[in-house]
C-alpha cells in the first residue's frame, strides 16, 4: 500500500460522500463538519470501513470526533497513512 496525501484522502472522501448524499461533489466543502452533512449514522459507518479498506489499516472510533472536517480528516489521514507505511518499512527490515 502506497502513502496516501491529503489531497488524494480529501478527493475520496469528497467523492464518496457526494455519491452517498446523492449530491455534486462541489456540493461538499473541504471546511464542512461532517455533522452538518446529511449522513445517517449507518452511512457513516459504511463509509469508514470504505475508508479503511481503501487506506490498508485501522481508524479509530473517535476519528471522526478529532478530526471533524473532511480537510481536517484528509490531513490526519496522510499523516497516519505515512505511519502505517514507516511502520511495515521497519517490521520488515
Amino acid at each position: 500500500m502506497s502513502v496516501v496525501s491529503a489531497a488524494e484522502a480529501q478527493q475520496w472522501l469528497i467523492e464518496k460522500i457526494a455519491h452517498r448524499l446523492g449530491v455534486p461533489q462541489s456540493e461538499i466543502a473541504p471546511e464542512q463538519y461532517f455533522d452538518e452533512l446529511d449522513l445517517d449514522s449507518t452511512e457513516a459507518l459504511i463509509l469508514a470501513g470504505e475508508l479503511e479498506n481503501w487506506l490498508g489499516f485501522e481508524l479509530g472510533s473517535t476519528t471522526l470526533w478529532y478530526h471533524p472536517t473532511v480537510k481536517d480528516l484528509a490531513e490526519y489521514l496522510a499523516q497516519e497513512s505515512a505511519s502505517q507505511a514507516e511502520g511495515r518499512h521497519a517490521a520488515s527490515a
